[in-house]
């Protein structure tokens, strides 16, 4: 098979998967001079593990002292802040509580806190049942008492993945999608990677492939390594119920289990879930009758009166849950970088991730700093945040500001061109909705699906029978009835 080239020339880095971690890494490399290569086997960035999770920033007690996942977490948490105004997503800061529900458990949360501090996440403390009602209202008349973690927070995970994606592309790192993996071998100077639209060269390859990378670690490696995806099912909640808890609300684990979290969104929104099932199949993200159900029972016992009559969508996701339930980050051989396992809290734990993958790869390939490097990118204009005056400037200035396309969420047809003219730039539905929220909110989608397809296919010059939602045969339309009308005539 031959090789696809840049200029003739084999890759410096090639990275396997534009999740949150790839899409982290590629960022942070790319502040370095060296040609650097995403290949992901979906059409979009953010498209598996970090599409569908509890967008929580974890305050790392949770994870066992001394573990790499508790040292990412807590170091991951810390730079998550300055990043959000460095790269213009949603972060909010909200704080989380881990309740207990009879003083037998008392225990078990002290054991929780004396993790947290020995972790180092700031500012942890016990708080008792008259302080955690005055913080949570609607917190159960059973809790007695909860765990306050002021360093948790909240985070658009879409916002986040495509932020880096979007700064990394800026700074010269190229993306190529609905390409996947089918083979690692040792090449000279490096490594050959084949695929299903032809084979890559690449003196670094740093596997970052979610569910998958245990697949691609046993491509290299004879130490195997067995990812079993679990899964998450989740209600999603209307704007109307915002403000319905403030703190991420989770249950102190038992023998029962850890329970599901109730937590705000930084949209508005209120989410409720995970359960965690594992599975078989690790593209399996359909929610069941069982785990809707399970969700249903457990978020009342830490929050009552849980308005789940104004759920406006229920999903599911998968985490790559490994036996060992610890990041595996290293070099698993020459020039080949593992970033697998990366289960909650990984979105927690990116940034911290990215920099630790850059140190194991500038040990491999000494990479020069690259001064012209651009570490701020903004985000989509969202007119909302606008003055009345700034507002009518803009309009005046572009119309399309002016055109509300999804009316659910107010979203104009001047955001939806953007989000489809960036780089990485939405290709389907999909792509659109978690760059823009356009179709996110209570119609899901139903009015305002027509008039995205028409701008995806006036801006990508294709036709609208090749507009899909997801990427893929997720095709939207198969024809126009009035040419079928006529053939029929």
């Amino acid at each position: 098979m031959n090789c696809l080239v840049n200029n003739n020339l084999c890759w410096d880095i090639l990275i396997i998967g534009a999740g949150v971690s790839g899409c982290s890494i590629a960022r942070e490399l790319s502040r370095k001079k060296a040609n650097i290569l995403v290949l992901e086997k979906e059409e979009d960035v953010c498209c598996g593990t970090s599409k569908a999770n509890s967008a929580i920033v974890h305050a790392g007690y949770d994870a066992k002292n001394g573990s790499l996942m508790a040292k990412l977490n807590v170091e991951g948490s810390r730079l998550m802040k300055e990043l959000s105004k460095e790269l213009d997503f949603h972060y909010e800061q909200n704080g989380s509580l881990v309740v207990m529900l009879s003083e037998e458990e008392r225990p078990e949360l002290i054991k929780l806190y004396e993790n947290g501090v020995a972790n180092g996440v700031e500012g942890l403390r016990i708080v008792e049942r008259e302080e955690l009602k005055a913080m949570e209202p609607n917190i159960s008349d059973d809790a007695v008492a909860a765990l306050y973690a002021p360093t948790g927070a909240i985070v658009c995970p879409f916002g986040l993945t495509i932020a880096m994606a979007e700064n990394a592309a800026a700074n010269g790192a190229e993306f190529q999608f609905d390409t996947r993996v089918n083979g690692v071998e040792k090449d000279e100077g490096g490594w050959k990677v084949l695929t299903d639209k032809g084979c890559f060269r690449a003196k670094v390859v740093i596997n970052a492939a979610g569910v998958h990378a245990d697949e691609i670690h046993n491509m290299v490696s004879d130490d195997t390594m067995t990812i079993v995806p679990r899964r998450g099912d989740y209600f999603l909640l209307d704007r109307t119920t915002g403000g319905f808890v403030k703190n991420t609300v989770f249950r102190l684990p038992s023998k029962f289990g850890k329970g599901v979290l109730v937590a705000p969104t930084v949209h508005g929104n209120t989410i409720v879930g995970p359960t965690a099932i594992d599975i078989e199949d690790k593209e399996g993200t359909e929610t069941t009758q069982a785990g809707l159900d399970e969700v249903r029972a457990k978020s009342g016992l830490v929050v009552k009166n849980i308005p789940m009559r104004q759920a406006i969508t229920s999903f599911a996701g998968l985490r790559a849950h490994e036996a060992r339930h610890d990041f595996m980050i290293g070099e698993i051989a020459p020039g080949f970088v593992d970033c697998a396992a990366i289960e909650s809290p990984g979105l927690s734990s990116a940034p911290a991730i990215a920099k630790m993958v850059a140190g194991i790869v500038e040990g491999i390939l000494p990479l020069e700093n690259d001064p012209d490097f651009a570490a701020e990118r903004k985000g989509i204009l969202d007119p909302k945040t606008l003055s009345r005056e700034e507002r009518t400037e803009l309009i005046k200035n572009n119309p399309a500001y002016g055109t509300i396309v999804c009316r659910c969420e107010t979203i104009t047809e001047g955001e939806m061109l953007d989000a489809i003219r960036r780089k990485p730039g939405a290709r389907s539905l999909d792509g659109v909705k978690r760059r823009t929220r356009g179709g996110m909110g209570r119609c899901q989608g139903g009015f305002c699906s027509p008039r995205v397809a028409e701008l995806l296919a006036q801006e990508m010059g294709i036709p609208m029978t090749e507009v899909t939602k997801c990427g893929g045969e997720s095709r939207l339309l198969v024809g126009n009835i009035r040419e079928a009308m006529k053939e029929g005539c």
